[in-house]
């Protein structure tokens, strides 16, 4: 089976990748892989080439020692023993569903009924989740900042290490667990034997940590560090922590003999918790049922199911085409959006109308207009229900009757005006506590920034928009349809572009407004002062919204010439 494991891994990956290479004779795919290469080369490779020739320039100078990293590097075991010793006591008190045991379908329908035992089936997932594993410990190890290719390799294999150990606990977590729901068991005994050891090992490691920390004030962070360094150097805490510990040690480990002594250590535990998963397996099918009965349950929970509601609001069977799309938009919303829904949404807004506090009226003012700059520059990028959605259903918009203008501008309509209606809500009440957030403003430049941003808000939405549908009429092979997102090198060179063509087009049609807007402030400023602000904001807002009805216009005829087969659906 082992063979076998590793003969599907290796079909797996070179299929990944031929798919991969096939898709680059076309355009779109080439250049976004040269454009994401790029971007993988100037913000990791070339900083690493740069660092190391700025520390060779600097090897003849004397750098001051940093002590809190020289403590953090002395208790470094200790400081990754206690987070590990945590996160496998969460596991054990709020466990999950392990990924070595989610099967995909055609292992289940083929693997499930070969002649093959348990045990080589989860030796068949851990080969399966070796490349995602190695991917998440070559990743950081890149960004690691080192000098020496040498010292990135050994911080990529105690990653793998620490990674690998993690996720077979987490298994045999999940077997462990399973197997106490089996009939026959001693459900309550075992199930409180396992986390009253848990729970006891964490409470020991705590009361000692405890005593440290509450025998004498801190004096700085590196005694912090080497008061948790302490903790773990001696009694019962050090019995604890030791495997913990012993993962963490390849960190900073010396090379070449402490290191590959560390190393041993750590592959050492790795084994046993193999061995500990391997002989666990009673329960594996018990599990991996399990497991696949709360994935699909997720899976339809995190689905919206449309609801239907009684409304005041009847689309009129005569009016402005417009009004259909912002109609079948709302009532999209309406149908998807639940109380739940409503209170994630809207309980920050409701702590900011209940705050009261000096202190509490600062914060929430500077959380309120940063929620205002997110909603209007980011949120056309995140809101995705104009045309980006409605292209999905292009062979049945092409057989009404309709201008393909009108379909532009009502598809982008109503999530334009309800980013804007959020953005002025923030707006209004960072307004409200700019006081207390920037103490040295005065109240009538609060005011008239705060009018002035009222102006802009639609105009920067609205323009954000246009560019998106424009992308997606003009374009429409680049822009993913719905909530797709395309994985890869070249996908993510595809956003890039994207991002860089939504910015130029931003910026093209905001210069006319801001123009204008420029020459309104140097013309007035000397006589109303800050209030200047507000027609040079309302005139910039005209200028684009005409500019935003003028190029919905020119892709009308665009949208009537577009294809069906244009449209790329799924990756």
């Amino acid at each position: 089976m082992l063979s076998a494991s590793v003969y599907i891994t290796v079909c797996s990956i070179k299929n990944r990748i031929r798919v991969r290479l096939r898709r680059l004779r076309e355009p779109k795919y080439l250049i976004g892989a040269i454009v994401g290469a790029a971007y993988f080369y100037f913000t990791i490779f070339a900083r690493m080439w740069g660092r190391r020739a700025s520390t060779s320039r600097r090897a003849g100078r004397s750098v001051p020692p940093n002590v809190p990293l020289a403590a953090i590097a002395a208790s470094g075991p200790a400081l990754v023993g206690i987070a590990l010793m945590i996160m496998m006591a969460a596991a054990w008190l709020f466990p999950s569903d392990s990924s070595l045991l989610e099967f995909t379908e055609p292992e289940i329908q083929f693997l499930f009924t070969a002649p093959v035992t348990r045990r080589q089936l989860l030796m068949h997932r851990l080969m399966r989740s070796q490349l995602p594993l190695l991917f998440a410990a070559i990743v950081p190890a890149l960004l690691f900042p080192s000098a020496l290719p040498g010292s990135r390799a050994k911080f990529a294999i105690s990653i793998w290490i620490i990674l690998m150990t993690m996720k077979v606990h987490f298994t045999g977590i999940t077997l462990v667990r399973t197997s106490l729901t089996l009939q026959g068991a001693d459900v309550r005994r075992r199930q409180w034997g396992a986390l009253a050891l848990m729970l006891g090992a964490v409470g020991i490691v705590g009361a000692a940590i405890a005593r440290v920390f509450l025998a004498q004030p801190l004096t700085g962070i590196s005694d912090g560090i080497d008061r948790l360094g302490v903790v773990a150097t001696a009694g019962v805490p050090h019995l604890i922590l030791w495997p913990f510990m012993t993962l963490a040690r390849p960190l900073f480990a010396a090379w070449p003999g402490p290191y590959l002594l560390a190393v041993a250590l750590a592959l050492g535990i790795l084994a046993l918790n193999i061995v500990w998963v391997l002989t666990s397996d009673a329960a594996f099918q018990e599990a991996a049922a399990q497991a696949e009965a709360r994935r699909a349950a997720k899976k339809l929970r995190t689905m919206p199911v449309p609801r239907a509601r009684a409304t005041s609001w009847t689309l009129p069977a005569s009016g402005r085409v417009e009004t259909v799309f912002v109609w079948k938009n709302v009532m999209q919303m309406l149908r998807e959006t639940n109380i739940a829904t409503m209170f994630r949404y809207g309980a920050p807004f409701l702590g900011i109308a209940m705050a009261m506090s000096a202190g509490a009226s600062a914060l929430l003012g500077m959380l309120a207009a940063g929620a205002a700059a997110i909603t209007v520059l980011l949120g056309p990028q995140m809101a995705r229900t104009d045309l980006r959605q409605d292209l999905l259903h292009l062979e049945l918009l092409k057989t009404w009757p309709v201008r393909g203008s009108d379909v532009i501008r009502g598809a982008m309509l109503w999530p334009a005006a309800l980013l804007t209606m959020i953005g002025w809500l923030a707006i209004g009440v960072a307004m409200v506590f700019w006081t207390a957030a920037f103490p040295p403003s005065m109240l009538v430049w609060r005011v008239s920034g705060a009018l002035a941003a009222v102006f802009l808000a639609p105009a920067l939405v609205s323009a954000q928009f246009t560019i998106h549908n424009a992308a997606a009429v003009v374009f429409p092979a680049w822009v993913p349809l719905g909530t797709s997102r395309p994985r890869g090198i070249d996908a993510m060179g595809q956003r890039l572009i994207m991002f860089a063509g939504v910015l130029v087009g931003l910026v093209a049609m905001m210069a006319p407004g801001v123009i204008v807007g420029g020459v309104i402030w140097l013309a007035f400023w000397r006589l109303i002062g800050p209030a200047v602000l507000v027609p040079a904001a309302a005139i910039c807002a005209v200028i684009v919204l005409v500019e935003v009805l003028a190029v919905t216009e020119a892709l009308g005829p665009v949208y009537e010439r577009l294809d069906l087969s244009g449209v790329e659906r799924s990756e």
